[in-house]
């Protein structure tokens, strides 16, 4: 199984409202590429959250040939719709990890 791991430190004005974007609509999306088995969103706590707020959304799928999948066909057209709305107030990092 691979998890793929997307951190996002969001302005603290807009986090409730991206908050619920994800929920109700990105993630929903994601998911609907038939690719991932499993979701999480977590807030991050211990973090100074002064200039945003830090969450992690987590995707868990079959193996590398699915990712890779969703990567060729999906993300460029998904992150570039979240980039769109919230276009300087937010960072973001993604992790790719194989679970043992």
């Amino acid at each position: 199984m691979i998890l793929y791991n997307v951190t996002v430190k969001i302005a603290t004005p807009v986090h409730e409202e991206w908050l619920q974007w994800m929920k109700a609509v990105h993630i929903p999306e994601v998911l609907a590429t038939g690719l991932f088995v499993e979701h999480r969103l977590l807030h991050i706590l211990g973090e100074d959250e002064t200039e945003g707020v830090t969450y992690a959304i987590q995707y868990l799928c079959p193996g590398p040939e699915t990712f890779r999948e969703y990567q060729e066909k999906h993300a460029a057209r998904l992150q570039q719709a979240h980039s769109e709305r919230y276009q300087g107030q937010y960072v973001a990092f993604r992790t790719l990890m194989e679970v043992l």
